[in-house]
C-alpha cells in the first residue's frame, strides 16, 4: 500500500513561487538578459509560473525556454519528451535552470551540459521548488522553495500546472511495508 502525505497545497505553492521570483530578481545582473530554462517535464510549469511572476514584479518578462536533457543523461533513464525550445542565444546572459525537484543531482548535471552546449552564459543558476537532499553529485540549488528531507524509499510527487489551480500540491509517496 502506498501512503500519500500532502506537504504543500495551492496557496502555499503560490507564495513560494512569488518568493522565488523575488529572489531570482534580487541580484543586479538578473535585471537584464535573464533566461529561464525549465527542465522538460518537471520544470516546465514552474518556469512558466516564475516567468509570469517575474514579469508582474519587474514589468519585464524574461526569455523562457525548455530543455530536453535526455541526450545528456548518464543514468540510462530516458523519456519521450518534446525537443528543447530555446528562444534566445544564452551566451552572455544569466540563465536560471528550473526544475520541480532536486534529488541526486544527475538531472541538473545533464541540464548544465545541455546549457553549455547552447553557448556560454555569464552565469547559470538553479531554481527548484523542492530540494529533497540525497545528492550523488555536488549540485546545490541557488533558489529553493522548500527543503524536504526524504528517504530513498520515498518519492516526491509534484502536481503543478502552468496556471495556479486548487489541485496544485506537493506530496510524499511511500510504500508501506
Amino acid at each position: 500500500m502506498t501512503t500519500h502525505r500532502v506537504l504543500l497545497r495551492s496557496d502555499e505553492i503560490g507564495r513560494i513561487v512569488a518568493r522565488l521570483a523575488h529572489e531570482i530578481l534580487e541580484p543586479d545582473d538578473a535585471q537584464h538578459d535573464l533566461v529561464l530554462l525549465g527542465v522538460r517535464r518537471g520544470g516546465e510549469a514552474l518556469a512558466i509560473r516564475l516567468a509570469a511572476e517575474i514579469e508582474r514584479i519587474g514589468g519585464r518578462a524574461p526569455a523562457l525556454g525548455f530543455l530536453n536533457i535526455d541526450l545528456y543523461r548518464d543514468d540510462r533513464i530516458t523519456h519521450e519528451l518534446p525537443d528543447s525550445q530555446i528562444p534566445v542565444d544564452v551566451s552572455g546572459r544569466t540563465v536560471v535552470v528550473v526544475d520541480d525537484v532536486v534529488f541526486t543531482g544527475r538531472t541538473i548535471r545533464a541540464a548544465l551540459d545541455a546549457v553549455t552546449d547552447l553557448g556560454r552564459p555569464s552565469s547559470i543558476r538553479l531554481c527548484a521548488l523542492i530540494d529533497r537532499g540525497l545528492r550523488e553529485l555536488p549540485i546545490q540549488p541557488d533558489y529553493v522553495g522548500r527543503h524536504i528531507p526524504t528517504s530513498r524509499r520515498e518519492r516526491v510527487a509534484v502536481s503543478l500546472g502552468a496556471d495556479p489551480a486548487p489541485t496544485d500540491e506537493v506530496a510524499i509517496l511511500a510504500d508501506s511495508a
